[in-house]
């Protein structure tokens, strides 16, 4: 059900978004409320809660981000409100993001390494990760992990390219426990 809503929802603000020619403004906006609901968890709260009215609710989301927002999106948090659909609020940002990444052809690569990469190593990866996917451009996200003890997992959506020492050594693992002695 949560992902018929964001669907509906998302879809909606990405045709107006893309009908007034704002699909960039649009989606930073988006960003910003996104991160905004996302750290402040007690505002998250307040547009979910039974005892605050509607109108409170409307009234708290324009004082904190009257001059912040275009009409577009301010219009449609009123009606995502107005719709008592404040708790879905995430995810349909979220599915909006997914949307306009996809229509832009913008590609999210998670890039786990053994230790620090240099931004020369980071640059040759989302070089090698142009010159072999369909993406324009990457939003990348650097995370490391001792565990890996050395080499690169890449993840691109549900596709996985793990080149890691310990991936290896799990492998050789598993081959070896198919061996029969004797």
């Amino acid at each position: 059900m949560a992902k018929l809503v964001s669907a509906t929802y998302g879809d909606a603000l990405f045709e107006l978004a893309l009908e007034d020619e704002k699909l960039d403004e649009v989606w930073e906006e988006v960003k910003f409320l996104g991160d905004t609901i996302r750290t402040n968890r007690e505002f998250a709260s307040l547009l979910v809660h039974p005892r605050v009215s509607e109108d409170e609710k409307k009234t708290l989301v324009k004082n904190i981000f009257d001059g912040q927002l275009s009409d577009i999106t301010m219009g449609f948090i009123m009606i995502v409100i107005e719709k008592g659909r404040a708790g879905d609020i995430e995810t349909i940002l979220n599915y909006f993001s997914e949307k306009a990444r996809e229509y832009k052809n913008i590609g999210v690569a998670c890039v786990t390494s053994a230790a620090g990469l240099s931004d020369e190593q980071k640059k040759s990866i989302e070089k090698k990760l142009l010159d072999t996917t369909k993406y324009v451009s990457y939003e990348m996200d650097y995370r490391v992990d001792e565990k890996l003890i050395g080499g690169i997992v890449i993840r691109i959506g549900d596709r996985v390219f793990d080149s890691s020492v310990k991936n290896c050594l799990d492998k050789m693992s598993r081959e070896l426990s198919k061996i029969q002695l004797g």
